[in-house]
């Protein structure tokens, strides 16, 4: 059974503010119901759906092509080279992706701090966690 979310709890996951939230509660984007006090609640199936339906992830038009459907569009805020190695690291809609890759990559690709990055990820094992019940 899929849980409700308070427009707080709501806005903590999505990275966005309150009143955004509860505009798009009061513009009929994310629907809502009301608890036995008179409280939004968020059903976690719409909130779901409103998710898969959002359209406005940015990506730079100049990206090429890619199998890859785990993307995360986000600045980079630090990079790390040593003598054979860099960690890049990416902050994307509040996700910290993390990188390890050659030196040479990442100064082929002369990533700084602040710069614009897609992180890609392609894996064959991704662990799902859910909080318990």
């Amino acid at each position: 059974m899929a849980s409700d979310y308070r427009p707080g709890e709501v806005a903590e996951l999505l990275g966005v503010s309150v009143d955004t939230v509860r505009r798009w509660c009061d513009e009929g984007r994310v629907e809502t119901k009301r608890s036995p006090g008179g409280h939004r609640l968020v059903s976690g199936r719409d909130l779901a759906r409103f998710l898969s339906e959002r359209a406005d992830v940015y990506e730079p038009e100049s990206l090429p092509a890619q199998s890859a459907r785990n993307r995360f569009t986000g600045i980079v805020t630090r990079v790390e080279r040593d003598k054979l190695t860099a960690l890049v690291e990416v902050l994307a809609g509040g996700h910290r992706v993390v990188s390890l890759m050659t030196r040479e990559g990442a100064d082929e690709l002369a990533i700084q701090p602040g710069d614009l990055a897609v992180a890609v990820v392609k894996a064959t094992n991704v662990i799902v966690e859910v909080p318990r019940s």
